[in-house]
């Protein structure tokens, strides 16, 4: 008999998933349709979700961190340090699908949070400075690199901005963890409120035959490293091209889930401030001064997605509680916005 694959694998413990989340997050809560538990790092109390029912049931994201996969992901995440090889022997264990037993398991992160604040906040600090270190060694002169020949694939010319974001940065060779290699990365500077950068958001790049750039062909090739958590990717200025932190009374901020999408934005109405929060939950978490009264969240066509349309409206109720006019825009196109411009290039 053939052994199942990781596909079929992880279609199996996603069938399983209820059982799983109890053997693997044994700390965590159900919310809903989702199991909710601390982050993998041990730093975010309630960061990480795994839906238990639905179109994506077995589908987990670790909001502080920017990981995500599904339940074999989880597996290899939570018990070997990322390793797929390993996470496939202990499904098909833990399946009754192999008569030798599990590999040992050494578990990625506590199944708690770290013991003191202390201790959080130590781990905090090494991941943004890790953050901060791989930002600044990248290449901030986007003209001519492949990330520049990427977003010019999604429709996005830089020259047509007249200036080109100093969030952004190019650099060769960036781990993954997935892939176990080296790859070329866009690289975004996460800022928090306080202005300082708390994380970096990496878009890992490859080239096709043909000899365009597109993001590499990963279940993930985007990730976070760092504290994600409120802050977000600084990608335009808007008219008074001030930074955020000296915004003009009554300004108008667009804030968008990726960068590409926020990009589009900033092409489409360069006036505007725009800002990506990276992923939608983080939408509901972010800081902004005063001064910006008026806030469009530029929404993904999700369709009937109910985890989409929760997270969507938390957003809301956050800017309007804090006594912001929230406008809502969707593209009248495709996903997003980004789609107006790739069709307009077709």
């Amino acid at each position: 008999m053939t052994r199942p694959g990781a596909g079929e694998l992880a279609r199996m413990l996603a069938a399983n998933v209820a059982s799983l989340v109890r053997e693997l997050l044994p700390n965590g809560h159900r919310e809903g349709n989702e199991w909710v538990h601390a982050s993998l790092s041990g730093t975010s109390r309630r960061s990480l979700s795994v839906r238990l029912a639905g179109t994506k049931q077995g589908v987990w994201g670790d909001f502080s961190s920017g990981e995500a996969g599904d339940a074999l992901d989880l597996v290899a995440m939570v018990l070997y340090r990322g390793d797929k090889g390993d996470a496939m022997d202990w499904a098909r264990a833990w399946l009754g699908l192999a008569d030798a037993a599990a590999p040992v398991a050494e578990r990625r992160a506590p199944v708690a949070p770290p013991a003191t604040a202390a201790d959080a906040d130590a781990e905090a600090e090494t991941l943004r400075g890790a953050a901060r270190r791989l930002f600044l060694a990248a290449q901030p002169g986007l003209a001519g690199t492949p990330v520049a020949a990427y977003l010019a694939g999604r429709g996005i010319d830089l020259a047509e901005l007249g200036r080109q974001p100093r969030s952004l940065r190019f650099h060769p060779s960036v781990l993954n963890r997935e892939s176990d290699q080296f790859r070329p990365a866009m690289l975004a500077a996460v800022t928090n409120g306080a202005g300082d950068m708390a994380a970096v958001h990496r878009t890992w790049l490859q080239q096709e035959a043909d000899g365009r750039w597109t993001k590499a062909k990963l279940l993930n090739p985007k990730m976070s490293l760092g504290q994600l958590a409120g802050g977000t990717i600084r990608l335009w200025r808007g008219a008074s091209r001030k930074p955020l932190k000296d915004a003009l009374e009554g300004e108008t901020a667009i804030v968008a889930e990726g960068v590409e999408d926020g990009l589009s934005c900033a092409l489409l109405c360069p006036e505007l401030r725009v800002l990506s929060a990276v992923s939608l939950p983080n939408m509901a978490r972010i800081e902004l001064p005063p001064a910006v009264r008026t806030v469009i969240l530029a929404a993904d066509n999700d369709g009937d997605n109910p985890a989409a349309a929760k997270a969507l409206q938390r957003a809301i109720d956050h800017f309007a509680g804090e006594g912001r006019t929230v406008r809502l825009a969707r593209s009248p196109v495709g996903k997003d916005f980004n789609d107006i411009l790739t069709a307009d290039a077709t």
